[in-house]
């Protein structure tokens, strides 16, 4: 990575000589979506900067997670917001994110600092969770090791839906996250 400096001080710039956003302090915007129902808790790390601006879990339009999902649970793919909610609850599954604040430049989960979990404690008294998924391998390492001490509910990491993850193909991830069905209602 290259720097410029300026009077201000050092300024990160890209491989083309762009400037990079700082970090920022990031607090989850999103309520969980869950209900009495719910048995199998899918957690992410936090929300990307399109889900955000979308105002809504795996929003950018390269995340595979509903196309993922709808497979796995033999549905159309969703398109709205209350269409996901339905799906997912229909079905018995809890969607969240383990951090609840923490650093992050932009998106990159590779640059998450001061975590802060979620308290999954409510949702768990108030659900039917019998399973726990991460869906990526940063999730399930903040997961195990900042929210399984205090849940003991052990956590399967499943490959991340995220388009940074290439070396997945759609159908490998179909694959991959079959898994849940043993699970679900």
């Amino acid at each position: 990575m290259k720097y410029s400096h300026e009077r201000a001080g050092k300024r990160h710039t890209d491989a083309k000589g762009g400037f990079m956003r700082k970090e920022e302090i990031l607090v989850h915007p999103f309520l969980p979506i869950y209900d009495k129902n719910s048995r199998i808790l899918i957690l992410g790390t936090m929300p990307s900067v399109v889900s955000r601006q979308n105002q809504f879990y795996y929003a950018h339009p390269q995340n595979r997670f509903w196309k993922v999902l709808s497979h796995v649970l033999g549905t159309r793919l969703p398109e709205t917001t209350r269409e996901k909610k339905e799906m997912l609850l229909s079905h018995g599954i809890a969607l969240w994110d383990v951090l609840a604040s923490c650093r992050i430049r932009m998106s990159q989960d590779s640059s998450i600092k001061d975590p802060v979990v979620n308290d999954l404690g409510y949702l768990l008294q108030h659900a039917r969770i019998c399973a726990i998924c991460a869906n990526g391998s940063k999730a399930g390492s903040l997961y195990r090791k900042l929210v399984y001490p205090n849940t003991g509910i052990a956590c399967t990491v499943l490959p991340s839906t995220s388009p940074a993850n290439a070396r997945y193909s759609l159908e490998k991830l179909i694959k991959e996250w079959a898994v849940i069905r043993e699970y679900l209602i």
